[in-house]
């Protein structure tokens, strides 16, 4: 048992030593750096952990999206854009029923009804309404909403950890700045003494 608490006492006790444990031979900067590092590491670790947050908050409000659109089907009054490698996107007139029960006529996009690629005119499409009777992009399937949480989970993560990795780096340069010119100014006094000139 006390060899197990060693063990793991022990990393633990060297990163105090190295940070905030009494050398003489440590210099102002040195604390700041080991501040520096600690303060990031804990604000990356909160980072990690709300990482999950951000994903579970797009999937609801992609679900919600979900939950205020009804399906309908549109009867296309002309037809829609025939499919050509150089063709990206089109319309087509078309007339549905809003959920309310009014008729409602207009232009469904390629994006709104995919299902109009190539069809020909008195084709029923599918399409999504909101409450107001309007087409929307069709929803995505639980399955691309849950991949895109966790690969939003995953980017805020590592974004996260390129942006302290930068605020290390610069305030490591700073750091660094600062030291050459201590040493600069030290070896200044100490240099003559060390060397003879001619």
């Amino acid at each position: 048992m006390a060899d197990t608490v060693t063990a793991v006492g022990g990393p633990v006790q060297r990163l105090a030593r190295l940070f905030i444990g009494p050398n003489k031979l440590r210099r102002p900067s040195d604390r700041i750096e080991g501040a520096v590092v600690v303060l990031l590491s804990a604000v990356f670790l909160a980072a990690v952990a709300a990482a999950p947050w951000f994903g579970v908050r797009f999937y609801q409000s992609q679900r919600a999206d979900t939950a205020r659109l009804r399906p309908a089907i549109a009867v296309l009054t002309q037809a829609g854009p025939s499919n050509g490698l150089l063709v990206t996107s089109g319309e087509a007139a078309a007339r549905w029923r809003a959920p309310d029960g009014q008729r409602r006529s207009g232009f469904l996009t390629t994006t709104t009804a995919p299902g109009i690629w190539g069809a020909p005119a008195g084709a029923r499409v599918q399409v999504w309404l909101t409450r107001s009777g309007q087409p929307q992009d069709p929803p995505s399937g639980s399955w691309e909403v849950g991949f895109a949480s966790v690969m939003i989970a995953i980017g805020a993560a590592c974004s996260g950890g390129i942006v302290l990795f930068v605020c290390y780096w610069l305030c490591r340069l700073a750091l660094d700045r600062r030291r050459l010119a201590a040493w600069a100014s030290e070896w200044s006094v100490a240099g003559p003494r060390w060397t003879t000139r001619r």
